[in-house]
């Protein structure tokens, strides 16, 4: 499975793999961290308030992700970590994990809340575990080849609109985008679109189960985080 945030390859193509480089090991697991009301506030950031405003919100702490925030509409919002850019098949910038400092905001909608987040959490667990790459790869191919992870079946889709976010040394925000988890499409399917340009483009996994089309938007779609208290969710325990 090579990765749910497939932008965080893009992002270093457009040069931080030198800085990427200089590391190899993780950061102290306190790195990762953030205050939990500010990660709340940037999670709901990466979708439109009527999505974002009524979604569960789900923090990193050091048993992985729990709930702070129980919504009511199906979608749920985390702040994914490095940990997110790891790959089930050869990449070049394995260095990306161990970026303590990414801060990727998302919110998955009902049916990638589903099948997507699991992925994505197993991740966090096994990278707080001090877990490298490889493992983490691997890790996450056991789980679903032995069903422990739900089989992607079908197509779902997350925003990443936030301002706030930070996808790699050097590339910050990026554009805000849409997420798409579009089993078995090949760029070709879509046009041979160039990435990185505001057309649909299939960036990693073509043809698999797995395979993620990023949907670039307009800049002026991008959502500062507020800490301010939204409607529509409740603060759990």
């Amino acid at each position: 499975m090579k990765s749910t945030t497939a932008v965080f390859i893009f992002a270093v193509s457009l040069g931080a793999a030198s800085v990427l480089a200089q590391s190899s090991k993780y950061s102290p697991l306190s790195e990762y961290m953030m205050e939990p009301a500010s990660e709340v506030a940037l999670a709901r950031s990466a979708a439109p308030d009527n999505v974002s405003g009524h979604a569960t919100v789900k923090v990193l702490t050091a048993d992985g992700y729990k709930v702070a925030a129980q919504g009511d509409n199906g979608f749920v919002c985390i702040v994914m970590r490095s940990w997110g850019a790891v790959t089930l098949t050869p990449s070049a910038t394995p260095e990306l994990a161990y970026y303590a400092k990414l801060r990727a905001p998302i919110c998955f909608d009902p049916v990638a809340s589903r099948m997507v987040l699991p992925y994505q959490e197993l991740r966090a667990k096994l990278g707080i575990e001090g877990k490298n790459p490889e493992a983490i790869a691997s890790g996450v191919a056991r789980a679903y080849a032995s069903g422990a992870l739900p089989k992607m079946d079908a197509v779902s889709f997350a925003y990443m609109w936030s301002a706030d976010s930070n996808l790699g040394p050097g590339v910050g925000a990026w554009h805000p985008h849409m997420m798409v988890y579009a089993p078995y499409y090949t760029n070709a399917m879509l046009g041979n679109n160039k990435c990185g340009e505001p057309a649909p483009c299939v960036l990693d996994d073509a043809g698999t189960p797995f395979t993620v089309v990023v949907i670039p938007m307009h800049g002026t779609e991008a959502i500062k985080a507020n800490s301010a208290p939204l409607q529509g969710a409740s603060s759990t325990n």
